[in-house]
C-alpha cells in the first residue's frame, strides 16, 4: 500500500511560506548591503530563499486564519501587505545608508573632487569619487561588523510591529520615512563637519593671500594644497566616520526590534 503525500499534510501551509517569501524578497530587493545592485540576482534569490526557509516556521503563527482559509480576494491583500512591509524595512534601511553618499558629496566638494564622477553601484548611477568609496566602504563594514544580522533580526521583528492582515499605517509609515531622511541628511552634514571647517578656513586664508598678492594667481596655485590636505584629513578621519555611521545604523535599526 502506497502512503500519499497532500499539501495538507505538510507542516507549513504552502500560502503562508509564499507570504513570507514575499516579504524577505521585498526587503532583500531595497535593503543595503544585502540588496546590493553589484551582487548577483542569482545569489540574493538563493540568499531570501534561505531565509525565508528559516522563518517560515517560526512566524507562521503570525498569520490569521481567515488568510489561510480565505478566498482570492483575501490572500492578494496578504500578499500586497507583505510586498509593502518588505519594501517599507528595506527602503527606510537605505535612505538611511544614502548618509554616506551625502556626505561623500560634501567633502568632494570642499577637496575640489565634485566633477570627479564615478559610478556608484550601491545607487546605481553617477556620484562623487569619495561618495562612492564611502558608501562601499559602508557596505563592507556592516558585513565586517555583523550589523547584517541585526538586519535580519529586525525583519523577524517586524511581524511583531507589521502584523500580516493588519491595514498598513500610511501616515505613520510615511513619518518614519520623512525622520529617517531628515536624519540621513543631518548625520551626512555632521560627518563631512571637519572638512567643511577645513574648506571654510583654507578658502579664508585664500582669499586672504589674494588680497595681498592680487597679481597672483592665488586659488589656482592653492588647488593641489587643496586636494592634498584634503586627502590627508580624510586618511586621518575615515576610520572615525565609519565608527560614527556604523554606531548610527545600530541605533536606527534598534525601534525595528520588536
Amino acid at each position: 500500500m502506497t502512503a500519499s503525500l497532500s499539501l495538507a499534510d505538510l507542516p507549513i501551509d504552502v500560502f503562508v511560506v509564499f507570504a513570507v517569501f514575499c516579504r524577505v524578497g521585498a526587503f532583500f530587493m531595497t535593503a543595503p548591503a544585502l540588496g546590493d545592485f553589484s551582487l548577483s540576482p542569482r545569489l540574493r534569490l538563493a540568499a531570501a530563499i534561505a531565509v525565508t526557509a528559516a522563518l517560515a516556521p517560526v512566524m507562521a503563527g503570525a498569520y490569521p486564519d481567515w488568510a489561510r482559509a480565505g478566498g482570492l480576494g483575501e490572500m492578494t491583500a496578504i500578499i500586497a501587505g507583505e510586498v509593502l512591509f518588505g519594501g517599507f524595512l528595506g527602503l527606510a534601511a537605505k535612505m538611511f545608508m544614502s548618509a554616506l553618499n551625502v556626505a561623500g558629496q560634501i567633502i568632494a566638494f570642499q577637496m575640489g573632487l565634485s566633477l570627479a564622477q564615478v559610478f556608484d553601484p550601491t545607487q546605481q548611477l553617477q556620484g562623487a569619487i569619495v561618495g562612492g568609496f564611502l558608501a562601499i566602504l559602508g557596505t563592507t563594514m556592516i558585513f565586517a561588523t555583523d550589523l547584517h544580522h541585526m538586519m535580519l533580526l529586525a525583519l523577524k521583528d517586524s511581524y511583531h510591529l507589521l502584523a500580516p492582515g493588519v491595514l498598513p499605517q500610511f501616515g505613520d509609515m510615511s513619518a518614519v520615512m520623512v525622520e529617517t531622511l531628515s536624519a540621513a541628511f543631518s548625520l551626512g552634514l555632521r560627518l563631512a563637519a571637519p572638512f567643511v571647517l577645513f574648506g571654510l578656513v583654507f578658502y579664508v586664508g585664500a582669499g586672504v593671500l589674494n588680497r595681498l598678492m592680487p597679481q597672483a594667481q592665488v586659488f589656482f596655485m592653492l588647488m593641489p594644497a587643496n586636494l592634498g590636505l584634503g586627502l590627508m584629513l580624510l586618511m586621518l578621519t575615515t576610520g572615525l566616520l565609519m565608527s560614527v555611521f556604523l554606531d548610527r545604523f545600530e541605533a536606527f535599526l534598534a525601534p525595528f526590534r520588536g
